[in-house]
This record gives C-alpha cells, structure tokens and sequence, in this order.
C-alpha cells in the first residue's frame, strides 16, 4: 500500500504532504507482505486490468480474503473480491 501511495503522489495522482508512514502507523494500517502465493495469482486473474500494482493488490485480497478499499471503477469487474468504494 506504502509503494502505491508514494507512487500516485510523485505522478500528481495523489495530493498529501504528510509522513506516508506515520500515517499508515496512526490509522491502524498495517503492511501486507508480498507472498508468493499473491504473485501466483496475479496470473489466475482475469485481463480485465492492465495496471501490474493494481493486479497484485486484487491478488491479494483474492487470496487473503480481504475488502479491497478503492475509487477505482474498474475494481468491480472483480467479482470475487470485497470492495468498500470510497
């Protein structure tokens, strides 16, 4: 999450001037390790998304059972995966 964040802030896609880790920290977020597992199913996904960040985090939450938080529209074509669209 840390990765995409300071990403999408250098592109100009993300506007925040804040400590990115400090902030994860003090919300209650934590860091989810990259498995071999979740880079495995990147491949059993799908090609309905081009963008390889996006494509692992959905893996993720696919394999981890998680709620995928996200603006993105095109999350829903997954539908398999919790969204809470924010």
């Amino acid at each position: 999450m840390g990765w995409e964040i300071v990403i999408k802030r250098s592109l100009g896609k993300l506007v925040y001037d804040g400590n990115i880790a400090a902030t994860i920290e003090e919300e209650g977020f934590g860091l989810l390790p990259i498995e071999l597992t979740d880079v495995e199913a990147v491949a059993h996904l799908p090609d309905v998304h081009r963008d390889p960040f996006d494509r692992l985090l959905i893996a993720q939450a696919r394999v981890r059972g998680l709620t995928l938080v996200t603006a993105d529209p095109n999350f829903h074509r997954y539908r398999d995966v919790q969204l809470l669209k924010v």
